[in-house]
């Protein structure tokens, strides 16, 4: 059976909708919990699929939460073995932080359910399944894109929303992988921020309960390309 690690940082921003779909593709899915479980007993290179979850910390707040130094160096030994590395918001900025480009705050909160804009350069990868789709964006910070990785999708706030390294990485800024039946969880546990950034939270709920369902096939469709396209090499 083929394994998937998801490394956690928050109990609640689990792999979502996702746990279904890798379930159903074969993987046995872990979770390694940061900050409580030792990533020393985390080969980087084992798994078949290495998922990074999304959280409410910077990528680079080291001094704060010195188990990132240890996790960018695991994602990056990861990526150049060329191993199956999939990133969600914080996810995708350890990845870009981790390739050495630079993640800074925005200067504004991008959270709610908008449209991503599928670059040209996008639109011959599987993020081609999410064109015209509102998704859930939940960040105050940006990556820059890792040197040769074009950016494959991009909103009105934030210029660089997904990239991929080879076929083997991606990574997104945006949450595909949260589960809309479970949206009461994000808002309670992320109560302070979006009352510090002025969130609606009655209509952040109603644009969860309606645009949740309509995501459920596209991201099936994107992960079937994705992880196909790796089977296949």
């Amino acid at each position: 059976m083929k394994t998937a690690l998801a490394l956690r940082h928050l109990a609640f921003e689990d792999l979502g909708l996702l746990a279904p779909l890798l379930a159903a593709r074969g993987y046995a899915v872990r979770y390694h919990d940061l900050g409580v479980d030792d990533l020393a007993t985390v080969d980087a290179t084992t798994d078949d699929l290495v998922v990074i979850l999304g959280g409410p910390i910077g990528a680079e707040d080291d001094a704060l939460y010195p188990f990132l130094t240890r996790e960018r160096a695991l994602i990056r030994e990861r990526l150049q073995a060329g191993r199956a590395t999939l990133g969600v918001c914080l996810g995708a900025q350890l990845m870009a932080s981790a390739l050495g480009a630079a993640v800074r705050p925005m200067g504004v909160k991008e959270i709610g359910f908008t449209p991503v804009n599928i670059t040209e350069a996008g639109r011959s990868t599987p993020l081609r399944h999410l064109e015209g789709l509102d998704v859930l964006h939940w960040h105050g910070d940006q990556f820059a894109l890792p040197a040769g990785s074009p950016s494959l999708a991009t909103t009105k706030v934030c210029p660089h929303q997904a990239f991929m390294v080879g076929r083997h990485g991606l990574g997104l800024q945006f949450h595909v992988e949260a589960d809309w039946r479970r949206i009461e969880q994000w808002l309670i546990g992320h109560t302070g921020e979006l009352g510090q950034a002025g969130i609606d939270i009655p209509a952040l709920r109603a644009e969860a309960l309606r645009c949740g369902p309509r995501l459920e096939p596209a991201l099936q469709a994107m992960m079937d390309d994705w992880l196909g396209s790796l089977s296949r090499t």
